[in-house]
């Protein structure tokens, strides 16, 4: 399955892990690597030495290429892209911030760069800023999310017409039937993250991945859309932020609510109530923990079956 992604990247299918803030260790980004993906070690979540502790662990686990997702608003940013440059990872997905401001730096080291958006106007000044692609993600996502609350399905169509390098879509994808659906929207990829949060290899807390086996349709939701969007699961916490919007909160009282180290609470330490729960709409459909390798693979089978059943239909007028 040879495709622009897979020849940038250097990788045998075009599945991208997600880079997910405290979900996204050197364990994930190295077992998707191995299976024939790219792997994402998530920095979000990590103090400098910390994330050069996972990037050579990951070294260690695996001679595929993996990559380190950087959201850009990460208070030590110029640490962590110091360590990556020095630790030599060949790609970096940037996010939450301004492409311009570090991809020309990234490049002069040969590394190549993807940046995340949510709409076509940041799809293009990613482009502009030199990117190497651009990861397109729609509403469905889980964690942080556009404003413009765009589905994938109409997204993607959009940024493709707009930009002439890859696309990677993002939102809503945990199955290898909807990454035939993105591929036949226009994706060069897909990137997986809520189906790798069940993986074994996920540092996510037990009780999070309970938690996401056990959300139904409509238990996710879109909240802190005047501070930072970000896509819930309905708890304790989310319901008093629902209920400070509701009242017409300001972006200070609802960050005085976030307080800090809410997300590490809910999905690394695994407080169902008062943490913060992130995850996307497909959340819906996971069931259960497997093994990374077991959710790619049957990605990969049923993005196969259903691209032949599409291939045995046929319209008669």
């Amino acid at each position: 399955m040879k495709n622009s992604i897979c020849q940038l990247f250097g990788i045998q299918y075009p599945i991208i892990q997600a880079g997910m803030i405290w979900c996204s260790g050197w364990e994930l980004a190295a077992a998707v690597s191995n299976a024939g993906g790219l792997g994402l070690i998530g920095s979000g979540s990590m103090y400098p030495e910390v994330l050069r502790t996972h990037i050579q662990k990951c070294k260690a686990a695996t001679d595929k290429p993996f990559g380190v997702n950087v959201p850009l608003l990460y208070p030590d940013i110029d640490k962590h892209m110091a360590i990556i440059i020095e630790e030599k990872v060949p790609i970096v997905f940037t996010s939450a911030g301004n492409p311009a401001t570090w991809t020309s730096t990234l490049k002069e080291a040969g590394i190549k760069v993807v940046h995340v958006v949510s709409n076509v106007k940041f799809a293009l000044k990613s482009q502009a800023a030199g990117v190497d692609a651009i990861v397109a993600e729609g509403f469905e996502a889980g964690g942080h999310n556009g404003r413009e609350e765009t589905t994938t399905l109409c997204l993607i169509p959009l940024v493709k017409q707009a930009i002439q390098v890859p696309l990677i879509a993002a939102g809503g994808i945990g199955s290898g039937q909807a990454m035939l659906a993105a591929m036949a929207l226009g994706a060069d990829a897909v990137q997986v993250g809520s189906a790798f949060v069940m993986a074994e290899e996920s540092s996510a807390h037990i009780n999070f991945k309970q938690a996401v086996a056990e959300a139904g349709e409509g238990d996710t939701q879109l909240s802190l859309k005047s501070l930072t969007p970000v896509r819930l699961i309905k708890n304790t916490f989310w319901k008093k932020v629902a209920e400070a919007e509701a009242q017409g909160a300001t972006k200070e009282t609802l960050a005085a609510l976030l307080g800090r180290g809410r997300a590490k609470k809910g999905m690394f330490e695994g407080d169902l109530e008062e943490g913060e729960l992130e995850i996307g709409q497909v959340a819906a459909s996971l069931t259960k923990t497997e093994p990374a390798a077991i959710i790619f693979n049957r990605m990969l089978t049923e993005f196969e079956v259903s691209k032949q059943k599409l291939a045995e239909i046929s319209f008669i007028r």
